[in-house]
């Protein structure tokens, strides 16, 4: 069978650590004060915490691993693994990973944002309030917004077309998201 999802993953399929010529948000990923630290490439996971049919986004076990298993894969088709990605940002906030200081952190501050999934329900609210603190997890009230005040109107594009407009006709949407 096919497997779909690939979308603009694949090019996601290298692990080049040095870089040449840094732009300023490889750059910005630089968490130490240190002429050796790396950047690293922003990969931002925008997702709902729920998707159609009630189902969680966030789980302990990816569909990949039992796919895996029912095809024959050796390995699981992840395009793009969790270490990878710098930034979560669903309905509830942003979680800054590349600010993590280990996977456990990690996993918090994932949940923090996984809003009334069985991931999100199982956060600590002394630890969230701690990661929201540091800056590592930032909810709508920490940047100023009213979670009722949170429309489409703050959005800096009002469609896909702008987008088309503002890249000056780089950016090629899939006809499914074009309206015109």
């Amino acid at each position: 069978g096919r497997l779909s999802g690939c979308g603009g993953a694949p090019t996601m399929g290298h692990d080049p650590h040095g870089r040449r010529h840094a732009t300023p948000a490889w750059l910005n990923m630089i968490t130490e004060p240190d002429p050796m630290q790396r950047g690293k490439k922003l990969v931002v996971q925008m997702v709902e915490t729920f998707q159609a049919g009630v189902k969680p986004t966030f789980v302990e076990k990816l569909d990949a691993v039992e796919v895996a298993k029912a095809s024959g894969m050796l390995l699981a088709p992840v395009m793009i693994y969790g270490d990878d990605v710098t930034h979560v940002l669903t309905e509830e906030g942003i979680a800054y990973l590349y600010r993590a200081k280990d996977l456990e952190e990690r996993r918090a501050m994932v949940a923090a944002v996984a809003g009334i999934t069985d991931i999100g329900l199982g956060v600590d609210a002394k630890r969230v309030a701690e990661l929201r603190q540091s800056g590592k997890v930032v909810y709508p009230e920490d940047m100023g917004i009213r979670r009722t005040d949170a429309t489409r109107s703050l959005l800096a594009a009002g469609s896909v077309a702008d987008l088309v407009e503002w890249s000056g006709g780089l950016y090629n949407p899939p006809a499914k998201f074009r309206s015109w």
